[in-house]
């Protein structure tokens, strides 16, 4: 009741358009200070040096990202269970995709986390200098995404990918694709799974951009299940799927709040 009051309040509206533009440019403004820095880098410093201190600005930038959207933008982050996975070593790190904070969420909490993102995005004026330096791995080409994933993974990262490849259409998720068993075959490191939960689909793939959010906006990841090694691939992605799928059902973002 409370948050249909405030949605059909004019000064609550201008105040979510507000936190939208504060928002966006906050981290507009954060990529653009650390550009110069990671260009710079990227070209001077060994993989071993350069790596861990890209990945480490990342994480640092995007925590205090979270921090100002608290503190300023009625959004409320539960990211605690992510700090238990800091220092179990090399993981593959299986989430669900329902907005483009995903990944903000989760690398703000694994400083030692590795992305598989999109080419665009590594080519991206804005942001592929600094992902370049961390050595976040392009999903472009499969198999030289797998054995650059390998390769992080015997060096100790936690590589992040989303199973359904892009942010859910469908929700509770997508179809997932059979990459991640095939990482993990070829790697021998378990799946642990993140189940994420939003208050509304903000940033969502029916999410415009510059659409004003609906907050307050509450944001929770948890801890899933730890899927071992697998033997045979279609199988675990089968599993692997329904096991998000029944997880993320019992929490469904709200259809009204993507037809608003």
């Amino acid at each position: 009741m409370t948050e249909c009051r405030l949605a059909r309040n004019p000064l609550w509206s201008a105040y979510e358009t507000l936190a939208m533009a504060l928002g966006l440019g906050a981290l507009a403004a954060i990529c653009l200070v650390w550009l110069p820095f990671a260009m710079l880098l990227h070209p001077l410093l060994p993989r071993r040096v350069g790596r861990p201190l890209g990945r480490a600005a990342i994480s640092a930038g995007f925590r205090g990202y979270l921090a100002l959207l608290t503190w300023l933008c009625a959004c409320r982050f539960d990211l605690s269970e992510l700090d238990r996975l800091r220092d179990q070593g090399p993981l593959i790190i299986a989430a669900n995709h329902p907005s483009l904070l995903d990944a903000v969420m989760i690398v703000s909490r694994l400083p030692n986390a590795v992305c598989v993102m999109k080419a665009s995005l590594l080519d991206n004026i804005l942001f592929g200098a600094a992902a370049r330096l961390a050595g976040y791995i392009r999903n472009n080409a499969p198999l030289e995404m797998i054995l650059n994933t390998r390769e992080e993974l015997r060096r100790g990262a936690q590589v992040v990918i989303f199973p359904e490849g892009t942010r859910t259409k469908d929700f509770p998720v997508d179809a997932c694709q059979p990459i991640i068993g095939l990482i993990s075959r070829r790697s021998g490191v378990p799946v642990q799974t993140l189940l994420i939960d939003f208050s509304t689909p903000y940033l969502g793939k029916s999410w415009p951009l510059f659409r004003r959010p609906m907050l307050p906006l509450s944001c929770r990841i948890r801890l899933g299940r730890r899927f071992p090694v697998p033997a045979d691939i279609p199988a675990f992605t089968a599993e692997l799927e329904a096991y998000f799928r029944t997880e993320m059902g019992r929490n469904p973002p709200p259809s009204s709040a993507i037809a608003a």
